[in-house]
């Protein structure tokens, strides 16, 4: 575990998105050579009224959400998937009522989750993603992000918050329009992985077949077929990493085999 500070300036320095969640409880630090190089970020969802009934029986504070995952260039091939293997076995140790974790891919900035599906996530969710506007002053931000603080006035809006812009409504098109901005295409996909093994996942498991079938298979906004992601793995496991994303256009296609 590292501080707040620390793996906040780090993943506003690596990640996509240059941004923290303020509702990270949890951080972990992958260190090499005496440096940080990676952290992965936990805690509560957005919105958690949505997401319980998708494991059950689950309480309240019974999951977390891996939300957000930052690594540079300097780790072997595979670090990622590797690391969030140990993080999630740390928190089966010194977090014992923690049931299963949840996360998101974002295929229209980053990629369709290679990383998960090599750590022993299952898919649960591929929807086509209409909430992420790409502003004319290049800014990306998603609909979530300003739902959670409609009042707040930020400067990349030249002083207005989201309400003042749609007239004091939750309507992202007519946001989208006042900043003359365009809804970036591609799939978010939701996968889970099950720390207690006796809970059940009451929606249904989607094959990872289903990504390349349904064209969702994507690294940075661009598609990728899984023909491309296995060359990227051969590349990768030969040590001549192609790319530095911590959602990596390689892929494995078993978990690790130090299970959490």
């Amino acid at each position: 575990m590292i501080p707040a500070k620390i793996a906040n300036e780090f993943v506003k320095q690596h990640h996509y998105s240059g941004k923290v969640v303020n509702n990270s409880t949890s951080h972990f630090g992958a260190f090499l050579d005496g440096k940080l190089h990676g952290v992965m970020s936990y805690g509560s969802p957005l919105d958690k009224r949505k997401v319980l009934p998708l494991v059950q029986p689950c309480l309240w504070n019974e999951m977390l959400e891996l939300n957000r995952m930052a690594f540079d260039d300097y780790l072997p091939a595979n670090s990622e998937s590797r690391c969030i293997a140990i993080s999630i076995k740390l928190i089966k140790k010194n977090a014992p009522h923690i049931k299963w974790i949840l996360s998101f891919s974002d295929g229209t900035q980053c990629g369709d989750g290679t990383i998960y599906r090599a750590t022993g996530f299952v898919l649960t969710g591929m929807v086509e993603n209409s909430n992420t506007c790409l502003r004319d002053d290049g800014i990306v931000i998603h609909k979530m992000t300003l739902e959670s603080n409609p009042t707040q006035k930020r400067k990349e809006l030249n002083g207005l918050s989201y309400y003042q812009l749609t007239g004091g409504k939750y309507d992202f098109a007519k946001y989208v329009h006042k900043v003359n901005g365009k809804i970036l295409k591609g799939f978010q996909l939701r996968y889970i992985y099950l720390i207690d093994k006796s809970c059940k996942i009451t929606v249904p498991i989607i094959p990872f077949s289903k990504i390349d079938e349904l064209g969702a298979g994507m690294y940075k906004g661009e598609k990728i077929t899984r023909a491309a992601r296995r060359e990227n793995a051969a590349v990768a496991h030969k040590g001549e990493r192609r790319d530095t994303n911590p959602e990596g256009a390689f892929d494995s296609t078993a978990p690790l085999n130090e299970n959490p």
